[in-house]
């Protein structure tokens, strides 16, 4: 099966995991694999939504009390502080944690941290078919590939922040596993749209895009196109997904659309946070 998806608003994990189930992947085969990852501290929610007044596949993790960690949950998106009276179980993008730094003895936090090494196992330790484990562990290492090359060091020295390596080993699993289940083999993803500005993160405040983000561009062939909006549209997840199972950058010049799904995004823009995905067979 052949997959288009088209990135005009972006693309992060938790929207490109909505967008495929609203394809039709298969939501019991989708918990029962994530059930089976050695992995505590979350839940997921699968909820439909509206955007930009289109019905939409909502797909959030919610991080509980003792894995939360608001100092990554990225409030203060452009830089400077925003208003906090948003309800953070709703409005909060999870991709909050997913930058990868290296590890720090004296971070004041005592949450864990989690190597590449450690993910692997954790995804190898999973009920997933051969295809899921293999596409996951692909996503997982051209993330870690392109955070190594943004902080200059080797590969076995990227670790995720406990909270985001939670956030991140859920979206990618959940994005591999979907995929699988939909039998997609091949996948046009023409552009991502990108916005502008700043975005917090651990160590301060970064450009948009993120190097993480530019890293997996350049690394994969991935074509950038960036919009004059403020806020991260692509986030280094979504970029990972993207690489991973691109397999071509233009439609066919003929083709029958089978299904489309919207998977909708956290944040709020001047464009609608939404992917949509669809499932097309060339003529």
């Amino acid at each position: 099966m052949k997959l288009y998806l088209e990135c005009a608003s972006g693309i992060s994990g938790d929207m490109t995991v909505a967008a495929l189930l609203d394809l039709g992947a298969d939501e019991g085969t989708l918990r029962q694999a994530l059930a089976s990852l050695p992995v505590e501290g979350y839940r997921v929610e699968i909820s439909r939504v509206s955007k930009a007044g289109l019905d939409a596949c909502d797909f959030a993790v919610l991080l509980d009390e003792a894995h939360e960690n608001h100092d990554h949950d990225m409030e203060y998106l452009y830089g400077h502080s925003h208003d906090h009276t948003h309800d953070h179980e709703h409005d909060h993008d999870h991709h909050h944690g997913e930058h990868g730094h290296l590890h720090d003895q004296n971070h004041p936090h005592a949450h864990a941290h989690r190597g590449l090494p450690d993910i692997l196992q954790i995804i190898q330790a999973g009920v997933l078919t051969p295809g899921a484990k293999a596409l996951a562990e692909r996503i997982f290492t051209i993330l870690a590939q392109a955070e190594a090359q943004a902080h200059g060091v080797p590969l076995e020295q990227v670790h995720f922040h406990e909270v985001g390596a939670v956030d991140s080993i859920v979206d990618i699993v959940a994005a591999a596993v979907c995929l699988d289940n939909l039998g997609v083999t091949e996948a046009v993803v023409p552009v991502l749209n990108e916005g502008t500005g700043f975005v917090r993160c651990q160590h301060g405040l970064l450009p948009v895009p993120v190097p993480a983000t530019l890293n997996i561009a350049a690394q994969q062939g991935l074509n950038l196109h960036i919009l004059p909006v403020e806020g991260e549209l692509v986030t280094p997840t979504g970029a990972a997904i993207a690489a991973a199972v691109k397999t071509e950058d233009a439609l066919p010049e003929r083709f029958r659309v089978v299904k489309t799904g919207y998977g909708a995004g956290k944040r709020h823009y001047s464009v609608p946070s939404l992917l949509r995905a669809m499932l097309i067979e060339p003529m």
